[in-house]
């Protein structure tokens, strides 16, 4: 997934998601078919899904990046913070 400068725009698996507000389960939609999304980061205490604990569902090219994260390293173009 990759972000905009501003994070009001999402980009993944060629679909582009808007950040919406007043959505009553999502923070994002699709831009081209309103499908709602929930669109959060990786906690280090690993309580990553939106209801209750479970184990996250981790995209396949993101298995690496998420596992260094765990183990202390920053998010790609989070580096500062």
């Amino acid at each position: 997934m990759d972000f905009s400068k501003t994070w009001r725009t999402a980009y993944f698996q060629g679909r582009t998601l808007r950040r919406a507000g007043g959505m009553f389960d999502a923070n994002f939609y699709d831009t081209q078919t309103n499908e709602e999304f929930w669109v959060s980061g990786p906690k280090r205490d690993r309580s990553d899904t939106r209801y209750g604990p479970s184990n996250p569902e981790v995209e396949p090219d993101a298995i690496e990046t998420y596992h260094a994260f765990l183990d202390g390293a920053a998010l790609p173009g989070r580096e500062k913070g």
